[in-house]
């Protein structure tokens, strides 16, 4: 896969150009905030009137509503949440696109799906950072940045790469460094990576060695101690040093108890539903499930989100939480 960092991209493609971003939540303010202190002229699109409207406004930004917005701009980057893109494109951007425009995206859910078909006269990337927008923004101010992909699904104008490169550049990621990779690999790793591994099978995890450690009789305190508290300390030393790094900071027997006994949690039958999921992921039967979902008033996730509010391990750990001054202060 091909790198780039800073040497390798020009600020000068966007010099000059009209960029429009929609939607000023994580990512758009840190994309928006960073591309503004680069030098760029960078209009905020936004429900008129919202909290959002007024954030940006208040950061120093002309805010309009997203059809005026994307009239007036040469670049228009879309940062909405992947279930509202569609119904926001088809509304107020898709009719004012202009040939040569570049339609760029920080996710490819909307393209690789199909929910959003750009016409052929204008370029489509993608600029995604592998980390949150306020962390985008926090090492950007710090003279850093975080590691972002690039993927050019239409290169209709023959330098949308340069525009995608400037465009990581400005809110820093090629001071990290920048991976080029396509819409469907970004897509398809992003959503079996969350539902496998950090949102769902982690989380699934905790709660399950939670429930066995009260079940078996301990205090729901040490349970969450041991379960959910200190997770964050031996994830910061995967992301320090990989897996080498945490087995070596550990203690031995730590060590050897989780290599001889974590294989029997993550077994062949664990590894299958992965497989099944993958599947859904890449056939699309996952995006299909969660846009119904979403279209019909959510009302599976609704109770989803309410059972894990009310889970035990919510309640104990809301408590113990109050005593950790540190989380207090962030």
């Amino acid at each position: 896969m091909n790198s780039y960092y800073d040497n390798d991209a020009s600020l000068d493609v966007l010099k000059g150009k009209k960029i429009s971003i929609i939607g000023y939540g994580s990512q758009g303010h840190a994309h928006a905030l960073n591309l503004k202190e680069s030098g760029m002229d960078v209009t905020v699109a936004e429900q008129k009137g919202g909290d959002a409207w007024k954030a940006a406004e208040e950061a120093g930004f002309v805010v309009k509503e997203a059809a005026e917005a994307a009239a007036q701009a040469d670049v228009i980057m879309i940062l909405l949440p992947d279930q509202i893109q569609k119904i926001i494109y088809d509304k107020a951007i898709a009719a004012n696109l202009q040939e040569g425009n570049t339609l760029a995206f920080a996710h490819g859910f909307n393209i690789h799906f199909k929910q959003i078909v750009p016409p052929k006269n204008v370029n489509v990337i993608m600029i995604a950072p592998k980390g949150p927008g306020h962390l985008v923004r926090r090492t950007f101010t710090e003279g850093a940045g975080v590691p972002c992909l690039i993927a050019i699904e239409q290169d209709y104008t023959g330098n949308a790469k340069d525009v995608a490169l400037a465009w990581a550049k400005g809110i820093g990621g090629t001071r990290a460094g920048v991976i080029e990779t396509n819409f469907k690999n970004e897509t398809e790793t992003d959503l079996f990576g969350e539902q496998a591994v950090l949102c769902g099978g982690s989380a699934e995890l905790i709660k399950a060695g939670f429930e066995v450690l009260v079940e078996a009789g301990y205090p729901p305190e040490l349970a969450f101690f041991e379960c959910m508290h200190e997770m964050k300390l031996i994830v910061d030393l995967y992301y320090e040093g990989g897996l080498s790094r945490m087995n070596f900071s550990v203690s031995d027997t730590a060590e050897y108890g989780g290599m001889s006994r974590g294989p029997r949690i993550i077994t062949e039958s664990t590894k299958n539903e992965m497989r099944k999921m993958l599947k859904e992921v890449q056939d699309g039967s996952f995006a299909k499930e969660w846009l119904d979902e979403y279209n019909s008033g959510q009302k599976n996730m609704d109770r989803l989100r309410k059972e894990n509010r009310e889970h035990q391990i919510e309640v104990v750990g809301a408590k113990l939480r109050n005593m950790m001054s540190w989380i207090k202060k962030k």
